[in-house]
């Protein structure tokens, strides 16, 4: 078993500095680095998921899939290869300025499989879209609509507990109804980008702390951001039903 006394750590500016940073047909720019443990071609078809048109919004931003990311101090270290030791003090990704760019560092080895991997990514371009642009008026106007239909279920903690807040306080409280558009719009983001990159069913994004949101006002806002931003060439969105037996 590899110790984690045999794994070099390095600053977040080290791995910046020694990776190959590269841009996607999109726009994105990504790197690797060290034993990530993904081949290229899965992390190239991962990353020119994200359409044009939201990958536009990202710039001064850079993607770092790394084996381990520790962010146990100011200053985030990142392992180049895997010990289970590190594992345990690792954390999903974190963010760092870097100059004048914004550096995303994503674990790898602490994802359990391709699926975990790419909707950690996709959560983050997520919210790092509605940072940039905020979310569309007809979007906003969905989901409330669905709210107010008293809609099952939400995509996400974040989602759920926020619009919680929004109907508990009323349609007047403006920040608590921005607060909730923010996370169904990221969410929204992600699983659509999600569904054109892998095959999932969607009760595997079910946690337990809340209800999942039901099918049928899901595809409607699936459907509602694919309109906003078409796949790019290579990439199909596609919503399958199925009977339970």
């Amino acid at each position: 078993m590899v110790e984690a006394a045999q794994i070099p750590l390095l600053t977040a500016a080290q791995v910046a500095q020694q990776a190959q940073v590269r841009q996607a047909g999109n726009g994105i720019c990504f790197a690797d680095f060290g034993d990530t443990q993904v081949a290229p071609e899965d992390l190239e078809r991962i990353v020119q998921a994200v359409p044009s048109a939201v990958a536009s919004a990202l710039a001064r931003r850079a993607y770092y899939f790394v084996p381990l990311t520790l962010a146990e101090d100011d200053t985030p270290k990142i392992a180049s290869g895997y010990a289970s030791d590190l594992a345990d003090r690792a954390i999903c990704h974190r963010n760092t300025r870097l100059g004048g760019s914004e550096c995303i560092f994503i674990s790898t080895r602490i994802m359990q499989d391709r699926f975990a991997l790419a909707f950690e990514y996709f959560i983050n371009v997520g919210h790092h879209f509605v940072d940039a642009v905020g979310v569309p008026e007809s979007f906003a106007e969905l989901v409330w609509s669905q709210a107010r239909a008293d809609t099952r279920g939400e995509t996400s903690q974040d989602a759920w507990e926020n619009r919680r807040r929004a109907q508990e306080r009323g349609a007047e409280d403006e920040k608590a109804k921005n607060a909730y558009f923010e996370a169904a719009f990221s969410d929204a983001v992600a699983i659509y980008m999600l569904a054109m990159t892998l095959d999932f069913d969607y009760g595997e994004l079910k946690e337990r702390e809340y209800p999942l949101l039901t099918a049928h006002a899901l595809a409607e806002r699936l459907r509602h951001v694919a309109g906003l931003f078409p796949p790019n060439t290579g990439y199909e969105f596609e919503i399958r039903y199925r009977r339970r037996a």
